[in-house]
């Protein structure tokens, strides 16, 4: 019999651990289309992901470099586990980009996956910006050109610098309803304020442009040693988009290095998350302990770290089956 919480497969997790309002994160070193496989069916109320793009990048244990169309067949089959775990309620948010030289990568992905999902709402996560105080006129708080932001810069001839993704928000009917001030933003214009019937409050729609900025950091393999990983910022926002408070479970099948765990434990939610590289989830691990709360705790024992040099496990462990 399943266990009430629906958080548990048949494998038992690499790490556990709760916060202070309550959310449990539970980890998994398994390969999502079976860990997800082994959830209860509308056991989760919102997946937050971001699966590899397969440009190529040098992730531990997965290749990046898929044929097209197996790639999308590999996404078409998680997809479909999604859908069976997902409540009929649910939101399935998806944040996929690609590169200059193939930017058609999300779009067939969004393509893949409408055989399955309805897209609801297309958001686009700006990564960097720039403003010209030309182009805004006597805009209210804008005195000055505004460049802000991080991107990839690249050198060309004939691509632009890459500054936004997709995060594309697939529900099972198209009508979900949505706490779009959760994540609104005040009037630059107070007198818009009462002057309808919906504009009660200093709050409106942010729409689906949303600007949200990496932390500066100074050392990337240190403070960012996932190689494509999101801010935290992203998971919260898509949470509480849907409404934190008819969230219980959140599920991530690309989990990382837990950007998705630590947002749901700052929102008091709890959070399902699988990977197959054993080196994220440690980094995850230590970012979960790293939140107020009971500091979580391991119910394995510790994974050896990485050996990046020679592909694998270090010596003297098994290790999973990765893919």
């Amino acid at each position: 019999m399943w266990p009430k919480n629906g958080m548990e497969t048949a494998k038992a997790p690499y790490f556990t651990g709760k916060g202070p309002d309550g959310g449990t994160v539970v980890l998994y070193l398994e390969d999502c289309l079976e860990g997800v496989a082994g959830l209860p069916p509308s056991s989760v109320e919102v997946v937050v992901t971001s699966p590899p793009y397969n440009i190529g990048v040098a992730y531990h244990s997965h290749n990046d470099r898929m044929p097209r169309e197996d790639y999308l067949a590999w996404l078409g089959k998680v997809g479909q586990q999604v859908g069976r775990v997902l409540a009929d309620d649910g939101s399935f948010f998806l944040n996929v980009g690609g590169i200059p030289s193939d930017p058609w990568i999300p779009l067939d992905v969004a393509q893949e996956l409408r055989k399955l999902f309805v897209l609801q709402n297309a958001i686009h996560w700006v990564k960097s910006i720039a403003i010209n105080k030309a182009d805004v006129g006597n805009y209210p708080n804008i005195t000055g050109d505004i460049a802000v932001g991080h991107y990839k810069p690249i050198t060309s001839g004939r691509f632009l610098n890459d500054c936004h993704e997709y995060i594309f928000h697939f529900t099972k009917t198209g009508s979900v309803p949505l706490d779009r001030l959760a994540v609104g933003v005040p009037y630059q214009d107070k007198s818009n304020i009462g002057r309808w019937q919906s504009a009660r409050d200093d709050r409106r729609c942010r729409g689906n442009t949303w600007f949200i900025p990496y932390q500066t950091i100074r050392d990337r393999s240190s403070q960012r040693p996932h190689p494509s990983s999101f801010p935290v910022g992203l998971p919260e926002m898509c949470i509480k988009l849907h409404g934190v408070g008819r969230t219980k479970t959140v599920l991530d099948p690309f989990v990382g290095i837990g950007s998705t765990a630590v947002a749901c434990l700052r929102l008091g939610v709890s959070c399902i998350g699988f990977d197959t590289d054993p080196e994220y989830l440690r980094i995850a691990a230590e970012r979960v302990r790293s939140q107020p709360g009971d500091g979580g705790r391991e119910r394995l024992p510790q994974v050896p770290p990485y050996d990046s040099a020679q592909g694998r496990l270090e010596k003297g462990d098994a290790g999973p089956d990765l893919r």
